[in-house]
């Protein structure tokens, strides 16, 4: 008896230790992978004479609010209103967010659920494609969208993003997990196709279309399209702010304001969307 009480203890022990241990490491490696954002969010609270200080430091000693002020400045002196630059990114950003997931999930659940001549070289094309960068791809697309007269529109921005080839593939490996057998109990049952992906095959790979949505938001959302929209009504707020640091030294403070300004949104969309994808990927996943 006293032999298996010390086993048990000694187990215990060597459990704390280890969760101590694990803690300590993601506390460090937190840490270290906040610092870029500690330094973005100091340098926009600095005053000038702190941003060009030698040796420059890390933290800023005399917080102020002017470089943001000074943004909201600049941005009402444009002939074209601050609302409409927000309006064109909010848009552009949710349709094509939600077209691309829309696309890839039903193109996914075809490659993946259905046999049909030619599937496989379908899916090798797609593979094929996520080997070309978007600087590649740059030159094709535009003379695909000036061929289509879609130019100087919100769609030669749009239709790129809905065919981009990794939300395809990503959902296609996680719609293979799903149980053949569970769909075909849906169709048993009396539902349709349409029926049986939404609300069978859809709820099983959230974990996928999260992350989906996070990586298509954040490319979409520091879109600036300059090579693609012309009209400044039409153009976007990353191009608008890029204005302000393209000016020099003189708006450097402005500059570090504005890079703060672009994170916050991706940034809350990341946190808010990351503890649904551990919750979905920790209860979710049905295997045969």
């Amino acid at each position: 008896m006293m032999k298996i009480k010390h086993k048990k203890r000694a187990k215990q022990n060597h459990s704390r230790a280890g969760d101590v241990f694990s803690i300590l490491i993601l506390i460090v490696m937190g840490s270290f992978m906040a610092l870029p954002l500690v330094l973005a969010i100091s340098n926009s609270l600095k005053p000038l004479e702190e941003l060009f200080i030698f040796p420059p430091r890390f933290l800023v000693k005399n917080p102020t609010l002017t470089n943001f002020h000074d943004v909201f400045v600049l941005m009402s002196q444009s002939w074209v209103p601050f609302s409409r630059y927000i309006f064109n990114t909010v848009f552009i950003t949710v349709v094509g967010t939600f077209g691309h997931l829309f696309v890839a999930s039903l193109c996914a659940y075809a490659l993946a659920k259905h046999n049909f001549p030619g599937q496989k070289v379908i899916f090798w094309v797609i593979v094929t494609a996520l080997m070309f960068s978007t600087q590649v791809t740059a030159i094709p697309n535009y003379l695909i969208m000036s061929k289509a007269g879609f130019l100087d529109s919100y769609i030669s921005l749009i239709l790129p993003a809905i065919a981009k080839p990794l939300g395809l593939f990503l959902m296609k490996q996680f719609m293979e997990q799903i149980p053949s057998s569970l769909l075909e109990a849906a169709r048993i049952d009396g539902a349709s196709e349409v029926t049986t992906f939404w609300r069978i095959a859809m709820p099983q790979v959230k974990p996928a279309w999260l992350t989906l949505i996070i990586f298509c938001f954040q490319d979409l959302w520091n879109l600036q399209g300059s090579n693609y929209i012309y009209t400044e009504q039409l153009k976007t707020l990353p191009y608008a702010l890029s204005q302000i640091s393209a000016a020099g030294i003189s708006r450097a403070g402005a500059t570090a304001a504005v890079s703060v300004i672009m994170m916050i949104v991706p940034i809350v969309i990341f946190v808010v969307s990351q503890s649904n994808i551990i919750e979905t990927m920790a209860s979710s996943g049905i295997k045969e």
